[in-house]
């Protein structure tokens, strides 16, 4: 469990004795009960098994994968994988590898529907990027949704990360985008549900080259 769902649920169930004890009814404390019980749900924090074998990178969230694409970028090509939660999705945040964060930036900003692709450059947003210990470079980006107004990320420039581990937590629905290297092979595919921490995104074989194109085409169909 988050801290931040013991602090909503306590808070609420405190509401709640309240006004039982100056109304005498059981009828109006039910509304803030039902709140106390969907703030200690939503902020749950399960464990997960995550894969350790080398060169994969896991997803940092739970959610439907909504964008999954080849793009450009001003660092050259990358393949693109956006991550859609919904408020029934456990919003803890995990590291997708192993390694050093070489850059950690927040940006202020608007609460668009994560869905709408205006949303990843305009809504507010942490920054992450993560160099691995195997030798490439993954970055994600944590977006505010039409309802998320908080992302907590707790690290810094220069900490490292171990694949897996919690990072974070973007508050109700929200949307995080993965930049994986573009000799990635894709493990999932439009419209999968994944797992943070445990679903395996991709896999960069041989360290960071031996990929041809064929490859990289069908790990993408």
């Amino acid at each position: 469990m988050v801290r931040d769902g013991y602090f909503y649920g306590l808070a609420l169930i405190a509401v709640a004795v309240l006004v039982w004890f100056l109304t005498g009814s059981l009828a109006w404390p039910v509304f803030p009960l039902l709140l106390a019980a969907f703030f200690l749900w939503f902020f749950r924090d399960p464990e997960r098994q995550t894969p350790q074998e080398p060169g994969l990178i896991i997803s940092p969230a739970d959610g439907k994968v909504t964008r999954l694409e080849r793009v450009r970028t001003p660092e050259g090509e990358r393949i693109h994988i956006s991550i859609f939660l919904s408020v029934f999705n456990v919003h803890v945040n995990r590291s997708p590898s192993s390694g050093v964060l070489r850059n950690v930036t927040y940006q202020k900003g608007l609460y668009l529907n994560a869905l709408n692709p205006d949303s990843a450059e305009k809504n507010e947003q942490m920054r992450v990027v993560l160099d691995s210990d195997e030798g490439y470079s993954v970055s994600f980006k944590m977006i505010a949704g039409l309802l998320a107004r908080r992302i907590v990320f707790n690290y810094k420039t220069g900490d490292r990360l171990q694949r897996g581990q919690r990072v974070g937590l973007i508050k109700f629905g929200s949307r995080v985008d993965v930049m994986l290297p573009s000799n990635a092979l894709t493990r999932i595919k439009m419209g999968d549900t994944v797992k943070g921490a445990s679903t395996v995104l991709a896999e960069i074989p041989n360290g960071v080259s031996g990929v041809d194109d064929a490859m990289l085409a069908e790990s993408l169909a």
